[in-house]
C-alpha cells in the first residue's frame, strides 16, 4: 500500500520559531515511515520557505529547495523550484507543526483551506478565535466557564492604573508562550509593562492575578469522542512560568516543575478535564489543543489559555500528559492524521 503524503510544515516567522523546529524534530522521530512519506517543509525567520531533507540542525544553510503551497486545488500540494520553472509534489495532508503568530492564528490554515489539502489541528475561525485571549475569554464566559477579569488596552488606547487592583499580568492578547507576559504588583509599573506587551501585539490585555494552582489538560479528538489526557501542574519556586523562555529546557527551568499526573484528588483531576473539554467544545476547536487553566481552593476551574497547536517537543506538556495516559506521541500522530483525513474537521 503506497505511503500517505505528509507535509510537515515548521519553524515560521514568529517569536516561537525555535520551539517549533524542535517540535518538528520530535515529530519526525515518531513518524511512522511505514504509514508515512514526509515532506519536510521549513519556513525561515525573514518568511522563505525550504523543502528540505528534515528538521535537523542546518535546514536553514543546507540545500533545501526553495517551495510553496499551491493555493490552486488543482496542484493540491506543493510548488517547488526546479530549473526553469516548479516541480509539483501532490500531498495527502498537511501537519502544520507551527506555534504563535503565523502558525496558530488561522494564517496557515486559510492557505491550507485554500489549497484543498486535509491539515491537523483547528481550522482558522478556531485558531484566530482561541489566539486572541481576549476573545476566547468572552466566547468561554458565554459557555458559563470562569475567566480571569480582564481589561483590553487598544494600540491607542490607555488604562488608569488607579483602577485596577493588583497584582494583575500584562499579556499580548494575541502571542504565544510568554513572551511579552509581566507581572505588575504596583501601579507605576503598568505603562512599562504596557510598552513590553506592545513589542508583540498592539492590542493588549491586563487580567486580575487568580489564586490557584496552575493545571493543564491535553486533548485530542477522534471521529466519535475527545480523549484527555492526565492532568499536568506547575510547581513554581518564585515568579511565574515562562515556557520556552528558559536557556536550556531540555535540562531544567530556573522556576519551575512540570508534574505529571498533578498532585491534585481524582475530584478536582475530574473537574479539571470537564472543563477542559468544555472550553474545547466552546471555542469550537479540532483535532487537539492544550487548555490550561487555574485550580482554585474551592475548587473553582478558570481558563487561563489554549494553545491550538502546543508544542511537541520532548519536554512539552502535550506529549506528556498524552503519555501519561497510555498514548505515546506516534499514535497520537496517528489518531491526529486519521482524524483530519476522515473529514471530521468539516
Amino acid at each position: 500500500m503506497a505511503r500517505l503524503r505528509v507535509a510537515v510544515i515548521f519553524g515560521g516567522a514568529s517569536e516561537e520559531h525555535p520551539v517549533s523546529v524542535k517540535s518538528a524534530q520530535e515529530v519526525a522521530r515518531n513518524l511512522n515511515l511505514a504509514k508515512y512519506e514526509p515532506f519536510y517543509l521549513g519556513i525561515t525567520t525573514s518568511g522563505e520557505w525550504k523543502l528540505c531533507e528534515s528538521p535537523d540542525a542546518g535546514w536553514e544553510d543546507g540545500d533545501g529547495r526553495p517551495a510553496m503551497l499551491s493555493p490552486d486545488r488543482g496542484v493540491h500540494g506543493l510548488l517547488v523550484q526546479a530549473d526553469g520553472g516548479y516541480d509539483t509534489v501532490h500531498l495527502d495532508v498537511a501537519l502544520p507543526v507551527l506555534h504563535g503568530k503565523l502558525g496558530e492564528d488561522g494564517a496557515v490554515q486559510g492557505l491550507l483551506d485554500l489549497s484543498g489539502i486535509p491539515y491537523v489541528g483547528c481550522d482558522v475561525q478556531s485558531s484566530a478565535l482561541c489566539m486572541d485571549k481576549s476573545l476566547a475569554y468572552l466566547v468561554v464566559r458565554s459557555a458559563g466557564i470562569a475567566t480571569p477579569r480582564f481589561w483590553t488596552v487598544a494600540a491607542d488606547g490607555q488604562v488608569d492604573p488607579d483602577n485596577l487592583t493588583y497584582p494583575v499580568f500584562v499579556k499580548p492578547a494575541r502571542s504565544g508562550s510568554s513572551f511579552g507576559v509581566s507581572r505588575v504588583d504596583r501601579a507605576e509599573d503598568l505603562p512599562s509593562a504596557v510598552a513590553v506587551a506592545r513589542q508583540y501585539d498592539s492590542k493588549v490585555l491586563i487580567e486580575e492575578a487568580v489564586h490557584g494552582s496552575e493545571v493543564g489538560c491535553a486533548v485530542l479528538e477522534s471521529a466519535t469522542d475527545l480523549v484527555v489526557g492526565e492532568v499536568d501542574q506547575i510547581r513554581l519556586s518564585h515568579g511565574f512560568f515562562r515556557i520556552h523562555q528558559e536557556d536550556a529546557p531540555e535540562v531544567r527551568s530556573e522556576n519551575s516543575t512540570v508534574v505529571v499526573p498533578a498532585d491534585i484528588t481524582a475530584e478536582a483531576r475530574l473537574l479539571v478535564q470537564q472543563a477542559a473539554r468544555a472550553i474545547y467544545r466552546a471555542l469550537g476547536c479540532r483535532g487537539l489543543a492544550r487548555v490550561d487553566m487555574f485550580l482554585k481552593e474551592d475548587g473553582e476551574v478558570v481558563l487561563n489559555e489554549v494553545n491550538t497547536f502546543p508544542g511537541m517537543t520532548s519536554y512539552s506538556r502535550y506529549p506528556r500528559m498524552m503519555a501519561a495516559a497510555g498514548l505515546p506521541l506516534a499514535e497520537v500522530i496517528d489518531r491526529l492524521v486519521s482524524f483530519a483525513l476522515n473529514g471530521q474537521r468539516r
